[in-house]
């Protein structure tokens, strides 16, 4: 049979809240649908829903920014309390302008305003809620794979995917920010191709082109579709697995910082 993949969005996932069992959540609704996990699947998670498990939001209200904070606000024009967080969340700022706030993550990632997010999220109350991503993406990963793996008996792989933008090119598309079960950077240099030519440089970045399918299902707005069942996914080799921070690349050899 020719190689094919299947991507299908859980159904039923409600509105998830602080402490909420996520791992039981999705596993009882795959459950209904008659989607229960099987060996060999991968199920990518949106980071919001893991985050707001996890319980990651700050309230603006509480946030005073720092004279750094109010420099850069003046110049991208966002809110100053923003700003702090996102410098709070930062290893350091790569470039800003005008609604622009590029900076690296302390995980690693260089994205916009530190994957802070403040869609799809309750501000009732009088709160002013910005959601942050979750402390340690990979092993906030691992341990959801775990508790799947002992509800469903099924050997499966999990990715947390976010939406990012690149260099390069416009628009964002899904990347992993967290994984676990399978090997998110594919070294394939000594593997030939098809005139047997032996590769030389070729990484393929699994777990991103996982994340960005799962992310068409997703949707980026009110779809309300946070995860995504893929069947049908066999890696190019049985490489040993690999996170997702081995994705980012290492400044030394960074050309665009």
């Amino acid at each position: 049979m020719p190689p094919s993949l299947t991507l299908t969005a859980i159904p039923g996932i409600p509105l998830v809240a602080p402490g909420d069992p996520l791992a039981r959540i999705l596993h009882d609704c795959a459950q209904a649908a008659g989607m229960a996990f099987q060996t060999g699947d991968v199920l990518v998670i949106a980071q919001k829903i893991v985050s707001k498990s996890e319980n990651q939001y700050m309230d603006l209200r509480d946030i005073t920014p720092s004279a750094r904070a109010r420099e850069i606000a003046a110049v991208v024009d966002k809110d100053p309390r923003f700003v702090e967080a996102v410098l709070q969340e930062s290893a350091e700022v790569v470039r800003y302008q005008k609604n622009v706030l590029i900076v690296e993550h302390r995980i690693g990632i260089v994205m916009a305003n530190a994957g802070i997010d403040q869609s799809n999220i309750d501000h009732s109350g009088g709160r002013e809620n910005i959601l942050l991503l979750p402390h340690d993406p990979d092993a906030s990963a691992e341990r959801l794979r775990t508790e799947l793996m002992t509800l469903s008996g099924a050997d499966i792989a999990v990715i947390i995917n976010d939406s990012s933008g690149r260099p390069w090119r416009n628009g964002i598309v899904g990347i992993a920010i967290g994984a676990a079960g399978l090997t998110s950077l594919q070294d394939l240099r000594g593997e030939p191709d098809l005139f047997g030519r032996r590769l030389e440089v070729t990484e393929s970045a699994t777990a991103d082109e996982l994340a960005s399918a799962a992310s068409l299902v997703q949707g980026q707005g009110s779809q309300g579709a946070p995860a995504v069942l893929i069947r049908g996914f066999a890696p190019p080799r049985a490489d040993a697995p690999r996170p997702a921070r081995a994705l980012v690349r290492e400044r030394r050899i960074d050309m665009f910082r």
